[in-house]
């Protein structure tokens, strides 16, 4: 059997482990630069807030109902991410990490009378380390669990855990699940159901085998089998290395100024850098775009340039400064920016890299260990006073006004009690 760890309204879930005042109030945590909304509390979904809305338009919801809003902090997130992982990963035999709220996880070495109580334990093991509230499904395949997890979270007869481990379960499951909230469908492909006359998953997994060849994909064949109690979706193995790594940034406010591009661009390159350090790998090409207020999809010719740089190199200050060559081929006097990126590729271990003969040996190697020394210093120091290249200045690109201090992963910002 396969089990699903699904953490409740994860990132709300994190603020309330260390401000328990808002506990039973709605609350809503938002996007970079506080512009929408990407994770809310379920008393402020029964206010009729949903992802993605924009603050602004619900800006009345929020001073009516006295709405808690939080600047996301990913810190805070990803390190709490962690420790629930960690948890679940001493519980059973192996686990399979999906997401930051969510993690597949075996149970074949469970005896079936005990798979309920098995996923009660897990959640409570999770509940009482690190404040974090689940819920669990549990099925013979992956996408039945995405379904069992579903009604876990949906229906509190379940006390948080659901098992599928019947047919009539099954049944009864899938004819209460709709085609768009099966796992692996989205929205394009569901209203091609819909249009096809299939509107719940059990309909979809009634089809006969030689329908799903006829009409559908692989990836629709997979997700018939699953529905089906078929294992069809393998386990690929996450390869550390990224083969691109991009930073980009809507702005707090936008500029028509080259010389505040270049320092919001010189921060992502550094960004990009730094990434490339921390997974011991070098690249060869350097791309920068940038957007207009107004315009999303970019400004057409002259929104991008990317250039080679003169080795296979992870060096902050030689990034920076391509990075800054390359806006400056782009930049167009006169529009306001909203948005910029700058994006490296071309990526390969350094191990494997191939170095210019033109560039001194012994300057490759000072320069790698000033980055490893500037490394260094800004882990322990962190984001308020860090190491950089003078071309990023002191300009703050996002706005962050309503963010909690970082509890467990800065210990400036540990919680403090006070008792009298």
């Amino acid at each position: 059997m396969i089990g699903l760890v699904d953490c409740n309204n994860f990132y709300v879930s994190c603020e309330r482990v260390f401000n328990p005042r808002l506990l039973g109030r709605p609350v809503v945590v938002m996007s970079s630069n506080d512009g929408c909304a990407v994770a809310m509390s379920q008393e402020a979904k029964a206010l009729g807030i949903t992802r993605g809305v924009p603050i602004f338009q619900v800006k009345e919801i929020i001073r009516r109902h006295d709405v808690e809003v939080m600047s996301c902090n990913f810190p805070l997130y990803g390190d709490m991410s962690s420790r629930v992982m960690s948890i679940v990963a001493e519980m059973v035999p192996s686990i399979e990490v999906y997401s930051i709220d969510e993690a597949f996880f075996s149970l074949d070495d469970a005896d079936t009378d005990t798979l309920h109580s098995r996923g009660k334990e897990i959640m409570r093991r999770i509940l009482k380390s690190t404040g974090i509230p689940t819920s669990v499904g549990i099925a013979p395949t992956k996408t039945l669990a995405k379904v069992a997890a579903r009604f876990a979270k949906r229906y509190k007869g379940y006390g948080g855990a659901c098992v599928i481990d019947s047919a009539e379960k099954a049944e009864k499951a899938l004819r209460l699940t709709a085609i768009g909230d099966v796992w692996g469908i989205g929205r394009r492909t569901s209203a091609r159901f819909e249009a096809d006359g299939i509107t719940t998953a059990y309909e979809l997994a009634s089809m006969t085998s030689e329908e799903i060849k006829r009409r559908f994909n692989v990836i629709g064949q997979r997700t018939w089998m699953e529905l089906n109690g078929q294992p069809a979706v393998v386990s690929e193995p996450i390869s550390r290395t990224k083969e691109q790594i991009t930073t980009s940034r809507s702005f707090a406010r936008t500029t028509a100024s080259l010389q505040q591009l270049s320092e919001y661009v010189a921060q992502f390159a550094s960004l990009c850098a730094s990434k490339l350090r921390a997974q011991h790998s070098n690249a060869m090409s350097i791309a920068v775009f940038i957007y207009p207020r107004g315009d999303n999809r970019g400004l057409g010719h002259g929104s991008f340039a990317e250039l080679t740089l003169p080795e296979p190199t992870s060096d902050t200050m030689t990034i920076a400064s391509y990075a800054i060559l390359a806006l400056r081929s782009i930049f167009r006097s006169g529009p306001d920016y909203k948005k910029a990126g700058v994006t490296i590729t071309r990526i390969a271990d350094v191990e494997q890299s191939q170095y210019s003969l033109f560039i001194p040996e012994a300057e490759r190697i000072r320069r790698g260990n000033l980055m490893t020394v500037v490394d260094d210093i800004n882990s322990t120091i962190g984001e308020k006073t860090p190491v950089k290249v003078a071309a990023a200045g002191n300009n703050q690109i996002v706005k962050s006004e309503h963010r909690s201090r970082r509890f467990s992963t800065r210990l400036s910002d540990i919680i403090e009690i006070k008792a009298e």
